[in-house]
């Protein structure tokens, strides 16, 4: 065989070479893929999940509680098969959780146009900061119902009293991790921007702001979680609609396994809320490093 031949045999070989490196590398990312599903946590936290439904389904089928106190996952799995066909009280399910997650969300919303901006000022000035504390500070550790009589006197039982005080118990935990996320910021790492010849607003955009993103998020999810709460409280205070009034009236008519499916549509709506914001956070974020 001439050298021509020789070269014409190794290049011919080069495809092959390069699938099998293509099919090396997409094993591996799926390995990758399988291990991060199944990791040693998520194992742990399923296993959990399984153990305590587990003992509910002996518990109830040994009937060593009434089921006026706790049914059995069946009784709730055909309650909510019935209240996902038929609805409650003339309303679809979806309508529920809709109105419920508009105020949540419209609350929000207004939470973090108005606390992150204040709380970022009050982190620079001392003067703002002075002047904003000794409100938040005097209506932050109030318990929600505490007040919302007063809102309902002023603005009715309708959406927008429970959207403001949704809109008051957002505002405190995202104003305060703004304050901090300032604070905590380097002095030189702004002072170096500027002898840079970085404008002020080049160095809020590029500097503080992404510097303070840890903190407001961490903020946003507290706030989240307050604020689900106190949805919940308001629901049942006051309304005609939500997850928390279904579950409220439920209560009325001793209907535990209605209850028990609002709770479970309560929960996972949240667990979804905040591993959104995590999955944002950690791709969106990636100086801030994570666990792998």
């Amino acid at each position: 065989m001439d050298l021509k031949d020789k070269k014409l045999t190794n290049n011919s070989s080069l495809p092959k070479k390069k699938s099998k490196q293509a099919s090396t590398s997409s094993n591996r990312q799926q390995r990758s893929f399988i291990r991060g599903i199944f990791t040693q946590e998520r194992i742990i936290s399923l296993t959990t999940v399984a153990i305590v439904f587990i003992a509910w389904t002996l518990i109830t089928n040994k009937e060593l509680v009434s089921p006026l106190f706790l049914p059995s996952p069946m009784a709730v799995w055909n309650a909510f098969l019935d209240i996902w066909q038929n609805g409650y009280k003339g309303n679809s399910l979806l309508f529920h959780i809709g109105e419920s997650m508009y105020r949540l969300i419209f609350a929000l919303v207004l939470a973090i146009l108005t606390a992150i901006p204040l709380g970022m000022l009050s982190g620079f000035s001392k003067p703002v900061r002075a002047a904003l504390d000794p409100l938040i500070e005097f209506y932050r550790p109030l318990p929600p119902l505490a007040y919302y009589t007063l809102l309902v006197i002023w603005l009715g039982i309708e959406n927008p009293s429970k959207i403001a005080l949704l809109y008051l118990g957002a505002f405190a935990p995202l104003y305060i991790a703004a304050v901090s996320g300032v604070q905590r910021i380097p002095r030189d790492r702004v002072n170096a921007s500027l002898s840079l010849g970085a404008s002020s607003w080049q160095v809020f955009v590029y500097v503080i702001f992404p510097s303070c993103l840890p903190d407001l998020f961490t903020g946003l999810r507290t706030a989240i979680g307050f604020t689900y709460t106190t949805l919940v409280a308001a629901e049942m205070v006051a309304a005609v609609s939500g997850i928390g009034w279904m579950v409220l009236d439920a209560s009325k008519f001793l209907r535990s396994e209605i209850i028990f499916v609002g709770i479970i549509i309560m929960g996972a709506i949240a667990i979804a809320i905040d591993a959104c914001i995590r999955w944002i956070q950690k791709t969106q974020l990636p100086w801030i490093g994570h666990d792998s």
